[in-house]
């Protein structure tokens, strides 16, 4: 038995956010009811073709999910009858939505004592923002993730959509945290998440080194702004490799061992962190001197002998190759409306007790089913 199995998940839910938090309810064993528009669905579903005709992002968020097409303003009648029985309500429609089709939380916990309800927005349910459109872009941007992303001649975004798997992420833990507090208060209770606050809350160390320099922390690409050695550099060979030098200790080590340059430790330019980062450029001039003539294989030898934290930096290529997912059998393939899917296993892992990975549902699949459920034919 899986550790939500008897849940019943409701969601009115699309794009990324919502159905990413309800996804993981469902690996973890709550059945989850996916709301969807009659004929087209989610809209995700059409964001691309990329995975047997299908979008790479509903695939990815989608799977052991039911899919119920319903048109929710003129038979909202049929989700309160999935309400009666739900244990928790997820919507992420735009402000105001869920209120006009009488799912607003307030009024849902009012007729339903024990529901949890969740809503997912862009930037909350009130401030000058509240209405705003709240694509994953515009976040990144108006939280300043954008502005510390990149390298110091131009900004860029996050390669993936990191508000919503923020604000997904942030849905999942609290709903479970409500679904504990119902156990010993007997009561459901309402869990608000905006994009915006899941996303400012990861830009904490660039807030609070800005508010302590008066300046933001520089651009640095794989560098970081406040350590140094980090980041990518290059074996003669053209093999890159990712550094991270986080202490006294190990600058000493990778000085002496990876180097062969024991002195470089204690150069007045370098022997301390905050000098290392003043310096940054004529310290990596001096590394780049001797990798280059290392191939990628010998300068992995030496990290590992100096027990020097180091990373491949992989294409997206590689990553669907990498040893580690194979030699513990992180892939799975699971059935989709296109074909077989190979997918990775959720990173929550309980040992002895597989997570449920069913099927990703075309638009509409399960609505005969859960009807004659509810109906009590089945």
């Amino acid at each position: 038995m899986l550790p939500l199995d008897g849940i019943l998940v409701v969601s009115c839910e699309q794009a990324v956010a919502a159905p990413f938090a309800t996804r993981q309810l469902a690996e973890l064993g709550a059945r989850v009811i996916k709301v969807e528009r009659p004929g087209e669905g989610d809209f995700a579903r059409a964001y691309d073709t990329a995975v047997h005709g299908q979008s790479s992002h509903f695939v990815w968020l989608n799977r052991s999910k039911e899919s119920m097409a319903v048109d929710l303003k003129a038979d909202a009648a049929t989700v309160h009858r999935l309400l009666e029985r739900a244990d928790v309500f997820v919507q992420n429609f735009a402000p105001g939505a869920a209120e006009r089709l009488g799912l607003g939380a307030d009024h849902l916990r009012a007729r339903y004592p024990r529901l949890i309800t969740c809503s997912i927005s862009g930037y909350g349910p009130d401030g000058p923002y509240r209405d705003a459109k709240a694509y994953d872009l515009l976040i990144q941007s108006e939280a300043g993730l954008v502005s510390v992303t990149g390298t110091a001649d131009e900004p860029a975004k996050a390669g993936i959509p990191a508000a919503d798997i923020g604000a997904g992420m942030y849905a999942f833990s609290g709903i479970l945290a409500a679904l504990y507090d119902r156990e010993r208060t007997g009561a459901g209770t309402h869990v608000e998440i905006s994009l915006f606050d899941a996303l400012v809350e990861w830009m904490g160390f660039p807030l609070q080194y800005t508010a302590g320099t008066g300046a933001p922390p520089p651009r640095t690409g794989t560098s970081h702004a406040a350590i140094a050695p980090y980041g990518t550099f290059r074996a003669g060979d053209g093999v890159e490799i990712v550094l991270g030098i986080q202490n006294e200790r190990e600058w000493v080590a990778f000085c002496a061992g990876v180097l062969a340059r024991p002195g470089l430790a204690v150069d007045p330019r370098f022997d301390t962190g905050a000098r290392r980062v003043e310096h940054r450029p004529a310290l990596h001039a001096e590394i780049d001197a001797v990798l280059a003539d290392l191939t990628g294989a010998e300068l992995v030898d030496r990290l590992a002998a100096a027990r020097i934290a180091y990373g491949r930096r992989r294409e997206v290529a590689e990553v669907l190759e990498h040893p580690q997912l194979a030699a513990r059998d992180r892939w799975v393939t699971v059935d989709s409306p296109g074909g077989p899917v190979r997918t990775l296993l959720p990173p929550i892992t309980l040992p002895g007790r597989p997570p449920r990975l069913d099927p990703i549902p075309a638009v509409g699949e399960h609505t005969s089913a859960i009807l004659a459920w509810l109906d009590g034919e089945a």
